[in-house]
């Protein structure tokens, strides 16, 4: 994503701790190192859904990667750039909405064995801390809720940069990664197969590709 423009002198922060980890500040060995224009970024923004993907990868059959994606959700993102401690992300997913490019898997997805839509139409995620870690890399820590089951997962986040696009819109860039195990949210459902294994990872990879734009200020 090339077209994001990057900006770098240093500024300091300190960040906290966050669980079992901790940043280089709270360390005592170091400190983050921020850029100073993140400042001008901060305030509200919300995803845009057609230049961005929420997306996720598993396992299947051993052998093969399927990958899908959610293409209904709303979201609502403050980004601080000078204390990004104080950043926040809440998404609401409509379980519904998820194409893996093959429509029988879909239906199988939506139905009980898995999402269950029908009793669990949402997911949803919502921040509790965020840190920086250094550079362009945050981390932010958060309640995942699938299947009216919450239970707390960390997010790797890269910011990618920030523009202004030929249709004025203020846009800023993340690229987010984090591993769960389904189970943990009551997705069980499985296939063994005759060679041993299962036929579909319980470890899924959820990904998130970016593009936010700047909310327009409530009136």
């Amino acid at each position: 994503m090339g077209f994001f423009s990057r900006r770098h002198a240093p500024t300091i922060e300190s960040s906290p701790a966050v669980g079992p980890r901790t940043s280089p500040a709270a360390s005592g060995t170091a400190t983050a190192v921020l850029d100073p224009s993140l400042v001008a970024l901060t305030g509200h923004w919300t995803i845009d859904r057609p230049h961005s993907r929420i997306g996720f990868s598993v396992r299947h059959a051993m052998v093969t990667t399927v990958r899908g994606a959610f293409s209904d959700y709303r979201s609502d993102l403050y980004f601080d750039g000078e204390q990004p401690s104080r950043s926040r992300a809440e998404m609401v997913i409509q379980v519904a909405s998820v194409d893996t490019g093959v429509e029988q898997r879909d239906a199988h997805l939506v139905g009980p064995d898995f999402f269950d839509a029908n009793r669990h139409p949402e997911m949803a995620f919502r921040s509790t801390s965020t840190v920086h870690v250094g550079d362009d890399s945050y981390r932010m820590t958060g309640d995942l809720t699938i299947r009216g089951i919450t239970r707390p997962v960390e997010l790797d986040l890269t910011y990618l940069g920030s523009v202004v696009d030929p249709f004025g819109f203020e846009r800023a860039g993340f690229d987010g990664t984090t591993t769960i195990d389904r189970t943990d949210w009551g997705l069980v459902y499985n296939q063994r197969l005759e060679a041993g294994g299962a036929m579909v990872s319980e470890k899924i990879r959820l990904q998130f590709d970016i593009s936010a734009i700047r909310a327009a200020p409530v009136a």
